[in-house]
């Protein structure tokens, strides 16, 4: 089977680049295109809107990258299988998580993922928490490690890792000293408080519920993806911030914070593994799936 034009399609729709595409697949930025414009005309449909300036995938795009990663992993499969008769599991896994998540809870997967399963390739990628589960849905990546949200697509299936606190974080040493950032003990005070939020994600819709419940209106000093960013922010004594314990707990800044004793508590964060319901059918999925008991 030639897979050349699938693996093509994949890479374009990864980076949305032709450049970067075509460095991937070791082909010219012509060849690339040409390549596209086949698997185009074999569908007969549109699947990237490309101008001078940037591409985007079509939603028959959208729709055919689900099957081309599907088809791809299968495909590798089956040539393993065929290739090797020593039954022993071999092929690649992509996984996504936070920088902090890769540190401290994949390190230890890892540790006792790779003597059983030498044969199985991991591709990391990192970034923000809020974009795990998008990636598992759209079949960007076979796992990933997040928080449980309020609600799951009904496609997705999640293993429970560990819970941490979602807590609040002042200076040590504020950049301000007439700024009342410790421990606010009314509306009124907190209202004076400046804030460092997350953009978008589980944390920010709970402390939003929270300041809504306690009736507050936060001042927000600043808005930043990643809660490592939060914690640097903060620990410059720019505001108050909401981060889970376990990222405080492994920053390189965690003599530079104080855990705020604000009460109500908010709903820790619930972490586990994220993937699709029939990856768990790929044995190279399930053999890390199921190193959690």
């Amino acid at each position: 089977m030639n897979t050349r034009n699938l693996n093509n399609f994949l890479a374009l729709a990864k980076s949305l680049h032709f450049g970067k595409a075509s460095e991937v697949c070791n082909v010219s930025v012509s060849a690339l295109s040409r390549n596209i414009r086949q698997l185009e005309e074999e569908l007969d449909v549109r699947l990237f809107n490309r101008d001078n300036r940037k591409v985007t995938l079509t939603n028959e795009g959208k729709t055919f990258l689900k099957y081309a990663n599907e088809a791809s992993n299968q495909w590798q499969l089956i040539r393993k299988e065929l290739a090797d008769n020593s039954g022993e599991l071999q092929g690649k896994i992509s996984l996504y998580c936070s920088v902090t998540a890769s540190y401290s809870i994949l390190f230890d997967l890892l540790n006792r993922f790779r003597p059983d399963y030498p044969g199985i390739e991991i591709k990391l990628h990192t970034g923000v928490p809020e974009l795990a589960i998008s990636r598992i849905a759209a079949g960007h990546e076979d796992i990933c490690i997040a928080a449980h949200p309020n609600s799951l697509p009904r496609e997705v299936t999640f293993k429970p890792l560990s819970m941490t606190p979602l807590v609040f974080i002042a200076p040590v040493n504020p950049l301000d000293p007439d700024v009342p950032i410790s421990e606010p003990d009314s509306a009124e005070a907190w209202a004076s408080v400046p804030m460092v939020l997350s953009e978008t994600g589980i944390a920010r819709n709970r402390l939003d519920e929270w300041f809504k419940a306690m009736g507050i209106n936060p001042r927000t000093y600043a808005q930043v993806e990643g809660y490592e960013a939060i914690v640097s922010m903060v620990s410059l004594g720019l505001g108050v911030g909401v981060v889970p314990k376990i990222v405080l707990d492994n920053s390189p800044l965690a003599e530079r914070i104080q855990i705020l004793n604000v009460q109500p508590a908010l709903e820790p964060f619930n972490i586990g593994l994220f993937t699709l319901k029939r990856n768990l059918k790929n044995p190279l999925v399930k053999a890390f799936w199921e190193l959690i008991e």
